[in-house]
């Protein structure tokens, strides 16, 4: 709360606009539209545009995603997989069939007979690092499009759903219980 001190009637008038013009500025930005709508728009257009790019190297976005986490992650159970990149169990297993199928992912046994493991070969290393290349490109070009301020605010937004979103499904969870 800011106090003004009024000394005569001639400095009257500024004050009372300023303060006017501060009671005028409407806080709340209403949203509108559905934001799930919005936000799959969203994923659709940046989406094409990293396919556009990923097309040089023969691997889809979603692809290149999932080929580089295992990477980064070393073998990795299926179902941590899905995990950590927070899809179901089935889409995961669709969308290894192609990487599997081209020799970049291995599944093999895991610790014990029920369990296994995925994890990149060889060929799946050279093609990750290939594909790594183009990803930069796109990434680069999506930073120059949108102004890096604004793709670090982004990613700071995105940042703070998921974690309030996390922190609102946990709670969700812990009431079914």
């Amino acid at each position: 709360m800011v106090a003004l001190t009024i000394e005569s009637k001639s400095n009257l008038i500024a004050p009372t606009i300023v303060v006017a013009t501060i009671d005028g500025v409407n806080d709340s930005v209403k949203p509108r539209g559905c934001t799930n709508f919005k936000l799959r728009q969203l994923g659709r257009v940046v989406t094409r545009h990293y396919d556009a790019y990923m097309a040089a190297s023969g691997l889809k976005a979603t692809q290149y995603s999932l080929l580089s986490l295992v990477v980064q992650l070393g073998p990795i159970r299926p179902s941590d997989l899905a995990r950590r990149m927070g899809i179901d169990a089935s889409t995961l297993t669709r969308n290894l069939q192609p990487l599997v199928a081209q020799g970049w992912l291995r599944q093999g046994q895991g610790h014990d007979a029920r369990s296994r493991l995925i994890e990149v070969t060889a060929e799946g290393r050279v093609k990750q690092a290939e594909a790594q290349r183009v990803w930069k490109q796109a990434q680069l070009a999506l930073n120059a499009r949108l102004g890096e301020r604004s793709v670090a605010r982004l990613h700071a937004m995105i940042d703070d759903c998921f974690e309030r979103l996390s922190d609102e499904a946990a709670e969700g969870a812990e009431k079914e219980i």
